[in-house]
């Protein structure tokens, strides 16, 4: 079971990048791992980007300026395009982001980051643009994410939006399920049904 999911308020790490692939997220070199290990997946988050090919750190890259930091990723828009690779999600949990907020995710990608316990959340082009703008002036702005409410809020300005998540993956998120959790915890309900049909 993992960590349940309720409100995050927390300050931001910006990505204004349109189109960030899988293979920005995790380079396929890196996918010869088949076991989720998430310090490893999590070091080696956008790893091209990070580290230079001497393998020292690269201070233009935003994960390497102190002034950035928290549980929340803002990304440009059409983000985890490109393979289907699971490893993707796993760096991103693994680095410590439990929120991506983007104007839109790719399908694949949106949904193994659901299976590992990250929010996607969906906003408007006009409300992403907000979130650089007040990210830029004051990088210890805080984003308040609701899930509950599906509810995204700028608290720097006020704003929110709502957003959309299918109701299992909701319900798993805020009880801290995975799919096989998700079974257990019916495994009463699906014997019961089973008994049913079986009696015709």
């Amino acid at each position: 079971m993992k960590q349940k999911f309720n409100t995050i308020i927390s300050t931001c790490v910006p990505l204004p990048l349109e189109n960030v692939d899988t293979d920005q997220i995790i380079p396929a070199r890196f996918l010869k791992a088949t076991t989720r290990e998430e310090k490893f997946f999590g070091d080696n988050l956008f790893r091209d980007w990070r580290y230079r090919p001497d393998g020292t750190l690269n201070p233009d890259f935003v994960l390497n300026n102190p002034a950035y930091g928290g549980q929340i990723l803002v990304a440009g828009k059409n983000f985890g395009s490109g393979s289907s690779r699971e490893h993707a999600a796993w760096a991103i949990a693994g680095y410590g982001f439990r929120v991506v907020i983007s104007s839109f995710f790719a399908d694949i990608h949106k949904n193994n980051e659901l299976n590992n316990f990250v929010l996607p959340v969906v906003v408007s082009e006009a409300f992403l643009q907000e979130l650089f703008d007040s990210i830029e002036k004051d990088p210890k702005m805080e984003v308040e994410v609701n899930l509950p409410t599906q509810t995204v809020t700028n608290r720097a300005t006020g704003k929110s939006e709502r957003f959309e998540i299918n109701a299992y993956k909701k319900h798993c998120l805020m009880n801290g399920l995975d799919d096989i959790d998700f079974l257990v915890e019916n495994k009463g309900k699906i014997e019961e049904y089973e008994s049913l049909m079986a009696r015709g």
